[in-house]
């Protein structure tokens, strides 16, 4: 049984990964549905944005990680985190949706060093490869995609009646859609990059880029508007690492009861929770 406090904590957990995603919190910013802001992307950047958010994952996984290495847990630097994304965002949004191959880049690197940071204050041990790499999933949990949560619901019956059951699920079914390939990546990390290995990597950074990159094309066509501009690029940033902080601070309140009382009775009591949201 969780304490008090734990089920606290992770009631609010439940609360952030089944809320709506990074789609109704841009709409409600620009005050226009993303499905209408998607159909302005040009068709240039949308084609770009799944190669481009591959090559910002794998460059921010290793230059992200190394300021962080050994040092103590403390409160994550949220602030400091989303003043620096916000800038990048104002920079970008000068040039409209064409900067964002310039600017997704450096917003990426930012967003995962505040995911890892969030993730070391919540007893993450960043050396650990496999730490490092749950660090990378919150980029998928916390986009569009079917296995994502809100997502994964599609891909089941709506007349079933594991539906409901399946939506309370849908985090854990998204980090098991994951779960192997990250422990193939997680043992590469550790033993080094043989050709068979970095095979491994790349599938994972190439799933979970799959997935952020509709979030990508979420920011890129909110961006586009012509008057968004600098200013508006800027809240749009703000927007989307704000998401992403969220998210990992509510995955690895997850992870670190799932140390402390096992995953069987953490996705339990999670389903619970669920289930009492309206």
């Amino acid at each position: 049984m969780l304490s008090d406090r734990d089920r606290t904590l992770l009631s609010g957990a439940v609360a952030q990964l089944e809320r709506p995603g990074m789609a109704a919190r841009l709409a409600a910013l620009v005050g226009a549905p993303v499905e209408k802001l998607l159909d302005r992307l040009p068709a240039a950047v949308q084609a770009q944005i799944n190669h481009m958010t591959e090559e910002a994952l794998t460059r921010a996984l290793s230059v992200a990680m190394k300021t962080l290495d050994g040092k103590a847990p403390k409160s994550p630097w949220k602030l400091s985190h989303k003043v620096a994304a916000t800038i990048s965002g104002v920079t970008g949004g000068m040039f409209g949706a064409p900067a964002l191959l310039a600017e997704l880049p450096i917003t990426t690197v930012i967003i995962l060093r505040s995911i890892a940071d969030i993730a070391r204050s919540k007893g993450e041990e960043l050396a650990d490869a496999e730490a490092r790499l749950a660090c990378l999933e919150v980029f998928a949990l916390g986009s569009g995609g079917e296995n994502a949560p809100g997502g994964a619901v599609d891909l089941v019956d709506a007349d079933s009646p594991a539906r409901e059951k399946f939506i309370r699920a849908s985090y854990f079914v998204a980090r098991a859609a994951m779960a192997q390939q990250v422990g193939a990546a997680a043992e590469i990390l550790v033993k080094g990059t043989g050709k068979g290995s970095a095979t491994a990597l790349t599938r994972l950074i190439a799933n979970i880029a799959s997935r952020f990159g509709i979030a990508v094309s979420e920011k890129a066509a909110a961006q586009a508007i012509p008057v968004i501009g600098a200013v508006g690029g800027g809240m749009i940033n703000a927007v989307f690492i704000d998401h992403f902080q969220n998210t990992a601070d509510a995955h690895f309140t997850v992870r670190m009861l799932e140390r402390k009382y096992g995953q069987q009775a953490v996705r339990h009591e999670y389903e619970r929770l669920a289930s009492n949201l309206e």
